[in-house]
């Protein structure tokens, strides 16, 4: 049954409606990459990452039409990353933590906000083509998000913690396109683990895919700038059994500007928003900052 109002929609989204728009750290995608992620770099070096995320939404979706009515959520979250990559045998990987933390303020149609320190993710990549003299690499991941973080299950969907594990994979691929351009293209898949404590109901997830594109032009050997495209589909919830028709299909673009200010010393902002939304919150805006420091 589709609800036809914003008033009428408002208990679902404050306990249901988030729990995909506000899965980890990404609009949906759990891991949104970053153009030249999935390019190893040498055995040795370790990587200390700072990340900020700004987003506010203010349009909600419900079978890709937009549901009348006031709405707005606003989520400052960042993130600590460290990253050390070594060797296995003839093989390149790089094990890594992500610590997320930040804020969640739902405005409308309801009021709530949650902050604190979000679940952790540990895991890395093996890269099974590691070839920098041609610009090509291929790397498959795999991470578990530990239901660790601040929780209030009176809350639902507006946390920081979401009080479930989950596994995210991923397969990126990287090559050159002549001299001056890159083109990185990773799958995502996620699965979930039930929320037993979800304001008081049970929440299950299925499974959700993302497909993520990065087109990277070379300025110079210090600078590149990107457009980046990311596609989400699925990822369906459940409340006690009982499906709330609230799977993805959305689609979202995402600008770069990265460069070396200094050679072990990194700035990157980006700017962004959703295209189309099948079901869900819609970004207005996204800005991003990433700052990478090289050990």
């Amino acid at each position: 049954m589709k609800l036809k109002s914003g008033k009428a929609l408002a208990p679902r989204l404050a306990l249901i409606g988030l729990s995909c728009a506000l899965s980890g750290m990404a609009a949906a995608a759990e891991i949104a990459t970053d153009p030249g992620d999935y390019a190893a770099l040498p055995p040795g070096i370790d990587l200390g990452i700072v990340y900020y995320q700004h987003t506010e939404r203010n349009a909600f979706y419900s079978g890709g039409d937009r549901v009348p009515g006031p709405f707005k959520l606003k989520t400052d979250i960042g993130l600590l990353r460290y990253v050390h990559f070594t060797k296995v045998g003839d093989y390149v990987i790089d094990p890594q933590i992500i610590v997320p933390f930040g804020s969640v303020s739902l405005k409308e149609p309801a009021s709530e906000s949650s902050s604190g320190v979000g679940d952790p993710m540990l895991g890395g990549t093996l890269w099974l083509v590691n070839q920098p003299e041609r610009k090509q690499w291929f790397g498959v991941s795999a991470f578990a998000s530990v239901p660790v973080g601040n929780y209030e299950a009176r809350k639902g969907g507006v946390n920081i913690g979401q009080n479930r594990w989950k596994g995210i994979f991923h397969a990126g691929y990287v090559t050159a396109l002549g001299d001056s351009f890159m083109l990185d293209f990773i799958l995502e898949t996620a699965v979930y683990g039930k929320n037993d404590n979800y304001a008081g109901q049970t929440l299950k997830q299925d499974g959700s895919h993302s497909a993520q594109a990065h087109l990277r032009y070379l300025v110079s050997p210090q600078t590149h700038l990107a457009l980046s495209y990311f596609h989400d589909i699925g990822g369906e919830t459940k409340l006690n059994g009982v499906a709330q028709h609230d799977r993805m299909n959305n689609n979202r673009l995402l600008a770069t500007f990265a460069t070396f200010v200094a050679p072990d010393l990194q700035l990157q902002v980006q700017g962004g928003q959703s295209l189309n939304i099948e079901n869900g919150w819609k970004e207005s805006s996204r800005l991003n900052l990433r700052v990478v420091k090289v050990f």
